[in-house]
């Protein structure tokens, strides 16, 4: 009994730490979409001073507007949000296995494969190429300049 009460205790932990509790009302709380969302009447309709239609007109005209893309908006995520969220939890899906099981152990293999070559190449720098430049540096050394300013 008591391990079966483990065991159960133990799905309810999994099964929290892969579900998390949704938040109703602030449905962007990184404010990515900050700048997008924020379209209203105004935004898009406006008349200048000295050219206005009917207030009937004007009033019809915003209520049409803000209820149009309120229910164009529901329909449609209604309609695509699912597929889409499948399509989109599949590519960041892809997108992670990809850097864990690929890009990762290529930059870590390179890195291991890399660091015998700059061996090498560290070996060869300092056998070759620092006599020769110490030797020019010896020559040039004993170099003066002299700068004259003449009237």
């Amino acid at each position: 009994m008591a391990e079966e009460q483990t065991e159960l205790e133990e799905r309810i932990i999994i099964k929290d730490q892969l579900t998390k509790e949704i938040d109703l009302v602030n449905r962007d709380p990184k404010r990515i979409n900050e700048d997008v969302v924020k379209v209203d009447f105004e935004d898009v309709i406006a008349e200048p001073v000295g050219t206005y239609s009917f207030d009937g007109v004007w009033k019809t005209s915003y209520t049409t507007f803000t209820v149009s893309k309120y229910w164009c908006y529901r329909l449609l995520s209604a309609i695509l949000g699912i597929p889409l969220a499948v399509v989109w939890g599949f590519l960041f899906a892809l997108i992670s296995f990809c850097h864990i099981w690929a890009v990762v152990p290529c930059i870590k293999s390179y890195l291991i494969e890399i660091q015998c070559v700059s061996r090498i190449y560290s070996l060869c720098i300092h056998t070759f190429c620092d006599p020769l430049f110490e030797a020019l540096s010896k020559i040039c050394s004993n170099i003066r300049v002299a700068l004259r300013k003449e009237i």
